[in-house]
């Protein structure tokens, strides 16, 4: 199975363009692994064309939190449905699990022992002030952490996060035997995937 693991970096924020919709912001940077070559690849806009085949040869899409965010801002650009493709949203499949919004550094940090090097604020402001290494930088460390988060939830069926109250580590038990389970057609299974 051919597994794209992506994130997406973004020239604006919300604000600078009067709008809560993803897709009206611009994407500067977007990274991605890909299970085929065991590499990391970062693209900005102008190199899009040398990505789309990773895309559209994928066989599961993965994210953190990337059917409310990265999909709707990607189809934006994209030259297919991005809905065609089997998606992951690791942020939801937590949701599901304890009926709460966990971010992707609680759950690494507490899960994994490391955790983001950055955020999206401090992503925008390097792209305003041509930094854009370092922006490169952030989405591959960001690329690298859930995908990390990803296969130790495959491998064990659970992650942790620290509950903010207590300060205590919580177990997310996780259904994970059909993450990667493909139907006679190729295409999704009904659970517990998200498809966008």
């Amino acid at each position: 199975m051919k597994k794209v693991v992506f994130d997406i970096e973004t020239k604006n924020i919300f604000a600078d363009v009067n709008s809560d919709n993803p897709a009206d912001l611009d994407i500067s940077v977007l990274s991605l692994y890909d299970s085929e070559t065991d590499k990391y690849y970062s693209f900005l806009e102008e190199d899009f064309d040398k990505m789309w085949p990773f895309f559209e040869k994928a066989d599961l899409l993965i994210t953190f939190n990337g059917n409310h965010f990265d999909i709707p801002l990607l189809q934006k650009y994209a030259p297919f449905d991005l809905k065609s493709k089997k998606h992951l949203d690791i942020f939801e499949e937590v949701q599901k699990s304890i009926g709460k919004k966990i971010g992707l550094d609680s759950i690494a940090s507490t899960t994994l022992g490391h955790s983001k090097s950055a955020n999206g604020l401090q992503a925008v402001a390097w792209w305003n002030s041509g930094e854009i290494d370092k922006i490169i930088k952030y989405c591959e460390q960001d690329v690298k952490v859930t995908k990390d988060v990803y296969d130790y939830a495959l491998k064990n069926k659970k992650l942790y996060y620290e509950d903010r109250q207590s300060k205590e580590k919580k177990e997310i038990p996780l259904k994970t035997e059909n993450w990667e389970k493909e139907d006679e057609k190729g295409g999704a299974p009904n659970e517990p995937l998200t498809l966008f």
